[in-house]
């Protein structure tokens, strides 16, 4: 999962940053507002996580550019600002969800798993298909008799399938899920991947659709 992490504070988003990568997230990081807004204008990531008092951009004009965009992107506001009006307008302004400073890493990973289920509309804690689960919390995936934990890039991988069962992803978007914008790509680290994961579960686990990219079953 690709997540925009826009913190101007660098001692705080070194560590949220850090966090997110040993949790098997890719994360782009911006230290200002109208960056944040630029970036949202193009770039593709799954959920944001924005302060609000931010350089240049107010995060709470961020977040309503974003919504009256029409843009339904996950977004949780990370704060200091703990009263209860400003929890009230940043949740009326489209947040997803209010997490104030300081704060447990562990909390906020939560969060975001949790509203990211909802933006894919999984209500359950444990994606899968019928044939393969995957638990996010634990990045413990299953098939048949195997359970086994995956690598931070491995569950990368096959929780950006297990979203869109049945769906084809291309390297391209393998890799945007993947990598951040700062971390080099090799040109087979996706097929190493694949062939990690399929090692572990099972050859058909993954299926690649030749000339197109990869996929896995439909939820049956």
């Amino acid at each position: 999962m690709r997540i925009l992490l826009v913190e101007d504070d660098p001692m705080i988003g070194e560590a949220v940053a850090t966090a997110l990568k040993d949790a098997a997230y890719a994360v782009d990081w911006v230290r200002d507002g109208r960056t944040a807004s630029h970036v949202l204008e193009s770039a593709e990531h799954q959920a944001v996580l924005l302060d609000l008092g931010l350089p240049g951009r107010d995060g709470l004009e961020v977040l309503r550019r974003l919504r009256e965009a029409d843009r339904r992107l996950p977004v949780i506001i990370v704060t200091a600002r703990d009263g209860v009006d400003d929890r009230i307008q940043g949740l009326d302004l489209g947040a997803d969800d209010y997490l104030v400073k300081p704060f447990d890493v562990n909390e906020l990973l939560a969060r975001m798993r949790a509203v990211i289920r909802r933006q894919g509309g999984q209500a359950a804690p444990i994606l899968g298909n019928g044939r393969v689960s995957l638990d996010p919390a634990t990045r413990e995936a299953a098939c048949g008799d195997r359970t086994v934990t995956l690598s931070a890039r491995e569950f990368a991988l096959l929780q950006a399938l297990l979203l869109r069962p049945g769906a084809i992803l291309a390297r391209s978007e393998l890799e945007e899920r993947i990598y951040g914008w700062n971390e080099e790509v090799e040109s087979n680290a996706v097929d190493f991947l694949i062939h990690g994961v399929r090692r572990k579960l099972g050859q058909d686990v993954i299926k690649n659709v030749r000339g197109a990219g990869w996929r896995v079953d439909k939820a049956s």
